[in-house]
């Protein structure tokens, strides 16, 4: 998938990663669609901001009226409720579902027509490494992250037909307002944007932006044991 002479479509990319996902792509040469919920908080030169809520269906289907020819989709919005599965708020789980997986699906069900209107077109979906391990105050996050992954894997082989290559990027901490509040080391944002547009044109199907992502990937194979060692 080449990145220069495409037009691409970044939700939540008014601050954080997705705001790296956007400069870098105007870098590389590609029309940068700039999704926030709040277009005025949009700042990047070159850019064209685009108001876009993804839990709102409506909002969603204004985004995809308002451009043609998206051929990259970062699907980047998030956000962190810290609700527990057993103690924590319904109400903020169903919200981290909603934003990270049927959020992502209505962005990608949207714009999955202008996609195909291309040779060849590609969507990053932003996981998490918490897609494959998880701990109790991670309970509701972590649960719509892996949704996520089993969404990503499942649109892979459905917009194959349509030469739609679908990658899922898995990353820790990135050093970001939303892990503000964490005490451990974290990946530069600038950092983990370049590498997953390194993948997504490369064609990669699944991107790991650090060593973490990589020790948990490696884990997965040894079951509940390797990766919950106090269950061994």
């Amino acid at each position: 998938m080449h990145i220069n002479g495409s037009t691409a479509l970044i939700t939540g990319s008014n601050r954080g990663l997705g705001r790296h996902f956007a400069q870098q792509l105007v870098q590389r040469g590609a029309k940068v669609y700039a999704g926030a919920r709040n277009i005025e908080s949009v700042d990047l030169e070159g850019v064209i901001p685009v108001q876009i809520d993804i839990t709102d269906s409506a909002s969603v289907a204004r985004a995809a009226e308002t451009t043609s020819d998206v051929s990259i989709l970062i699907n980047n919005a998030g956000g962190y409720t810290g609700a527990t599965l057993l103690s924590g708020s319904l109400s903020d789980i169903e919200l981290d579902i909603s934003t990270h997986y049927l959020g992502t699906l209505r962005v990608i069900r949207a714009f999955a027509p202008q996609l195909s209107d291309h040779p060849k077109s590609a969507i990053l979906n932003v996981l998490s490494v918490l897609s494959w391990v998880t701990s109790p105050e991670f309970g509701s996050y972590s649960a719509a992250k892996s949704a996520g992954w089993a969404m990503t894997n499942a649109l892979r082989l459905e917009l194959a037909a349509q030469q739609t290559q679908v990658s899922a990027l898995h990353v820790g901490y990135i050093d970001t307002d939303m892990a503000s509040h964490v005490d451990a080391p974290k990946s530069d944002p600038a950092d983990v944007a370049r590498i997953a547009l390194d993948g997504l044109e490369a064609g990669d199907p699944e991107i790991i932006a650090d060593e973490l992502s990589k020790q948990i990937r490696a884990g997965l194979a040894g079951g509940v044991a390797a990766l919950y060692p106090e269950f061994a």
